[in-house]
């Protein structure tokens, strides 16, 4: 059975992507090539929500994520919501990411899932939700210019490219 592990980071940087790697490094994924995958859970899979990520591998390794992500300018707000429901079978992520407010990037995620739920023939017992969030001026002075929340599914184990 394949497990997926979800994380989440908050990180700040005098640039986007920098601000984006620090929130990486602070979920401990930022040595790895992240390939983006769509929502979809595998039946033989568990998802755990984990405070960061173990070592899943090399440096430099591909790395397959469900990713929700918001970078502002630093004292803006920003959350990112990732939302999975799972039963005996397949299961599904939903992903939600900008400068709202935490709650309702929540009911976006909910609404989706419910809408992917009813596409589906599939059981869902279990519904979860992780998410990383800075209030308005909660980074204080000193902080660098841009600021990045992520939450992550992480599928598995770290592979060469």
């Amino acid at each position: 059975m394949s497990r997926i592990r979800v994380v989440t980071g908050v990180g700040t940087g005098p640039t986007e992507i920098a601000s984006y790697d620090a929130a990486l490094a602070e979920a401990n994924v930022h040595n790895y090539n992240l390939v983006t995958v769509s929502s979809v859970v595998p039946a033989d899979a568990t998802v755990e929500r984990v405070g960061t990520a173990p070592d899943l591998g090399p440096a430099g390794n591909r790395l397959t994520v469900v990713e929700a992500r918001a970078t502002v300018p630093t004292g803006d707000p920003a959350s990112a919501v990732l939302g999975w429901a799972t039963g005996p079978g397949p299961g599904l992520f939903y992903e939600a990411g900008g400068p709202d407010a935490p709650e309702t990037l929540r009911a976006e995620v909910e609404r989706g899932l419910s809408a992917g739920k009813d596409l589906r023939d599939w059981e869902f017992t279990d519904q979860s939700m992780a998410v990383a969030s800075v209030a308005p001026g909660e980074l204080g002075p000193g902080a660098d210019e841009w600021t990045t929340v992520v939450a992550l599914a992480i599928y598995g184990e770290s592979a060469p490219i």
